[in-house]
């Protein structure tokens, strides 16, 4: 798994303790809260550890997406593998004012593509609820086909996947 990518407009680097301020005001913003879920982060310290964790977990990866000119923090690229799942999961997460200017595509299709290349990762799937619209929308234009609703047991989620391996 790569570090880091770059796109036209993006730098996209794996999550590191630095990123902490970024990582609070993201995790605490609504949409974050609404979909994806309150991560009680309200300390500087608080988003350490959270990212700390991150770090630890091999099931886990995170990229900070950032302007490639000014090195401004705008979202996230997440590759889970969950516990629920059969495969890896790719998430993604960006800060409202930076919503539906083609970053989001830009920075997971960089991701997603590296991904499907390895050819360690033949299937990738993507989860949400079905009331985040935006997300639903971002996935099928990254290719991504509806395959039906689970529980993980907090939440019904939609199951969507692309294949990889052809």
């Amino acid at each position: 798994m790569e570090n880091s990518y770059l796109t036209t407009r993006l730098v996209i680097n794996k999550l590191n303790l630095a990123d902490h301020q970024f990582i609070m005001q993201l995790v605490n913003t609504p949409e974050w809260i609404k979909f994806i879920g309150n991560r009680n982060i309200n300390t500087a310290e608080d988003a350490k550890l959270y990212i700390q964790k991150i770090i630890d977990s091999s099931d886990v990866n995170y990229w900070v997406v950032k302007f490639k000119e000014t090195g401004t923090p705008i979202g996230v690229v997440t590759f889970i593998k969950r516990d629920y799942l059969e495969y890896y999961d790719i998430g993604f997460a960006f800060l409202s004012e930076f919503g539906n200017k083609g970053y989001a595509f830009e920075a997971t299709s960089a991701v997603l593509n590296c991904m499907g290349k390895s050819h360690a990762h033949p299937r990738i799937l993507a989860t949400t609820i079905k009331e985040n619209i935006n997300s639903i929308k971002l996935l099928k234009k990254l290719g991504f086909q509806f395959e039906g609703e689970i529980d993980n047991g907090k939440n019904e989620l939609s199951l969507y996947a692309v294949d990889c391996s052809s």
